[in-house]
């Protein structure tokens, strides 16, 4: 099994920045991409960054410019540095991860979510 370990959220106030970090650990014999999702009260999860194992990334269009996301392929870590935060970036976010631990097991992860809110 893989386990996620996310932290970095909290409240901040409009314009203010966050930085999200997410550990991988267990008996994982590879990690392709790596990514962050956030999830609104009354809104379905909705994807935020991804970066693949070679460092491509792509990001919801509502954030371009404002996040940055970044992996540590050595120490199995994602971050998510959130700059010029909007209220409307107030979310549970989770960490994703898609594995392979073994030639037969490959799936996607999740982290138990970390609470984002962007507030005066």
């Amino acid at each position: 099994q893989v386990q996620l370990v996310e932290s970095g959220g909290g409240l901040v106030q409009p314009g203010g920045s966050l930085r999200l970090s997410c550990a991988a650990s267990g008996i994982i014999f590879s990690i392709y991409d790596m990514g962050w999702y956030r999830q609104a009260p009354g809104k379905q999860r909705e994807l935020v960054a991804r970066i693949t194992s070679g460092g491509s990334t792509n990001y919801v269009d509502s954030v371009k410019g404002r996040f940055t996301i970044s992996r540590d392929n050595a120490e199995n870590t994602v971050d998510l540095q959130m700059n010029s935060l909007k209220p409307e970036d107030t979310a549970v976010y989770y960490c994703n991860v898609n594995a392979r631990l073994n030639v037969l097991t490959r799936r996607d992860y999740w982290g138990q979510g970390t609470q984002v809110t962007v507030s005066s």
